[in-house]
């Protein structure tokens, strides 16, 4: 496949490297080699996990190791896909062979600001900040990104193609990046939280669970579709199946008594407040 790729975009000659082997480093991975941005001959993982690695090497064809610092020297753009608590110990283990001329540093890290980025690794590194979601398994993310104050605008332009690969991308003011994760880096799991609540209502109703499932899943995914297609704003969408007096209005009502929305806008502060935290 490597041989047959022939970009020409920002990504053109680079090489990859993914420090951590989780899901969002796997969807990543996926996009780019569907993609065919990067062959995996030019791709380079490292984890502290064997289980990861073979994941990636024998279900993905990219090379993966558990040394870090080699996967920096081996890429000119690195992504850091660990967990906001091991940033400091990874960032530790790659400084020194951070090269500032060379390589692009972006960080996936909920909560890790650029400029904490930037003082852990050498003077003028290049940092980009990204906030992605897990639909990007199924090309279908929504990413975040800005720029450290000594990225470039092609360093901009390359990390957003990158991850264009798997999701929509949206350049922000790092000041709206915790407000990023509360809304959509972790706003699949409200969706998947309203589906099991539905299901287990369905299943109250008398629909065996694998029914009940499949018309939950298929509402949530047209309704999205429509919100995407029409463009229209989701209050108007409401309005069109809530006839006065009937079934969708009597739903929507007991969900308003039950401040059901103020809840949801409550848990969306309250995830992008905890990002706040987990980067001090």
């Amino acid at each position: 496949m490597g041989s047959e790729i022939h970009n020409t975009g920002p990504l053109r000659g680079r090489s990859l490297g993914l420090l951590g082997a989780g899901n969002m480093a796997e969807a990543l991975a996926r996009g780019v080699i569907n993609s065919g941005v990067i062959p995996s001959s030019r791709i380079l993982v490292s984890d502290v996990s064997a289980e990861r690695r073979a994941l990636f090497s024998d279900g993905l064809g990219i090379a993966a190791t558990d040394d870090s610092a080699k996967v920096v020297a081996s890429s000119d753009l690195v992504v850091i896909c660990v967990k906001p608590q091991q940033v400091g110990g990874v960032l530790q283990q790659v400084a020194s062979a951070v090269e500032p001329e060379r390589h692009i540093i972006a960080s996936i890290c909920a909560g890790v600001t650029t400029a904490r980025l930037e003082q852990a690794l050498p003077p003028a590194t290049r940092v980009v900040r990204v906030m992605p979601n897990t639909p990007m398994l199924v090309a279908l993310g929504a990413s975040c990104l800005c720029g450290g104050k000594h990225a470039r605008a092609e360093d901009l332009a390359a990390v957003e193609a990158l991850f264009a690969c798997a999701s929509l991308t949206l350049r922000v003011e790092e000041k709206l990046m915790d407000a990023v994760t509360g809304l959509s880096g972790s706003g699949p799991a409200y969706l998947f939280y309203l589906v099991e609540a539905m299901v287990a209502a369905g299943v109250a109703e008398g629909f065996t669970r694998e029914q009940a499932t499949l018309l939950a899943t298929r509402t949530v995914l047209g309704a999205a579709r429509m919100l995407e297609e029409t463009g229209l704003p989701p209050e108007e969408l409401r309005r069109r199946v809530t006839s006065p007096n009937g079934t969708t209005q009597a739903a929507v009502e007991r969900l308003e008594a039950d401040q059901v929305k103020a809840s949801l806008t409550a848990a969306v502060r309250r995830a992008a407040e905890r990002s706040r935290e987990l980067g001090k």
